[in-house]
């Protein structure tokens, strides 16, 4: 594949992250089809230019063009982008199937491990749409969607197995403001934007706790020592967690108050219940809820020790008290930082 090979995007979902990378590719010149689920959203986008819903006050480029029709998204597509949440990704992508062009790379945004079947998003796509690993990349890496839309600098990964593919990809989407990198570690790079959602809830307890930056910073190095650990024992490259998808996008969840995991988190700690928590996300989805569940199922079937990812599943579905979590944490066994 060389790397001008892509020159038209389908991206199937239309929430603010799908929206903001469909605006990247318009801006670096790829047509660009955004599919939403309601053709009210599309007929917006298409005939005013702009997602009021999920992403408000910023203007798209002419080159995006929307619908509500799967099959006139993805017709003649070189890539397809799929931008869905990770739980509901197996079931959409099953009604897509047998739309999707033949030689098209897909690529997906979700960040997740599937409940149930313990996949990530790359496995899944390539069980339901049955492709080789060669056609399915993945992006990740600090993407806060709002700061993206607003042309903030900004760094990510294409992670694919195929390198020539990834690098078509990084040409798709390189603009003024967003960098990306390559890399062939997917399963390093999935793990570590899969769990840094849980960290920063974690991260966001702690900032509804009323606790600071000593905290914080514990928070962030010890999820991403347990990050790292799973990753390790699944395949991954240790060095993928130093970088943009692991330290990179660990650091920008957790910090962040455009994180809606990092929010979500505060809430709790504040002492909202989870159905409080989500009410007031507005249809926004903190994946790090559902996706503790799954984690902690993955890392408990590969013998990994993951003590802050077993404490936010505790307060997300087990009620736990949040302020009982530091003393979870703290009152383990003491033992060597590298052990």
């Amino acid at each position: 594949m060389t790397a001008d090979a892509i020159g038209r995007v389908a991206v199937l979902g239309a929430g603010s992250w799908g929206t903001t990378f469909a605006k990247v590719l318009a801006d670096a010149g790829r047509d660009v089809v955004l599919w939403a689920r309601r053709p009210e959203v599309a007929a917006t986008i298409r005939d005013e230019g702009h997602n009021a819903e999920y992403l408000p006050g910023i203007p798209l480029p002419a080159n995006i063009t929307a619908t509500a029709d799967p099959a006139e998204a993805v017709a003649g597509a070189d890539a397809v982008v799929l931008a869905v949440p990770s739980q509901t990704l197996r079931a959409n992508l099953a009604g897509w199937r047998d739309l999707l062009p033949s030689t098209a790379t897909l690529v997906s945004l979700a960040k997740g491990v599937e409940l149930g079947s313990l996949e990530r998003m790359s496995e899944v796509i390539r069980e339901v749409a049955e492709v080789d690993e060669a056609r399915v990349a993945v992006v990740t890496g600090p993407n806060l969607a709002r700061e993206i839309a607003e042309e903030q600098p900004t760094a990510t990964v294409i992670a694919c197995a195929d390198h020539d593919r990834a690098v078509a990809l990084q040409h798709a989407c390189s603009t003024h403001y967003f960098r990306p990198y390559t890399n062939t570690d997917v399963v390093g790079c999935e793990i570590g934007g899969t769990c840094k959602n849980v960290i920063a809830l974690a991260c966001g307890l702690a900032s509804g706790l009323g606790y600071g930056n000593n905290t914080m910073a514990t928070l962030i190095t010890r999820g991403l020592a347990e990050i790292s650990r799973l990753g390790v024992a699944l395949g991954a490259d240790p060095l993928t967690f130093a970088g943009l998808a692991g330290l990179g996008d660990l650091v920008a969840t957790c910090a962040s108050p455009l994180s809606r995991n990092r929010t979500f988190g505060e809430r709790l700690g504040r002492g909202e219940s989870l159905r409080e928590a989500q009410e007031h996300a507005h249809g926004q989805v903190a994946e790090g809820v559902k996706s503790c569940a799954s984690i902690r199922a993955l890392a408990g079937r590969h013998g990994v020790d993951m003590p802050i990812t077993n404490a936010v599943y505790q307060v997300c579905h087990e009620g736990l008290d949040p302020r009982l979590m530091p003393g979870e944490l703290l009152g383990r066994a003491r033992k060597a930082e590298f052990a």
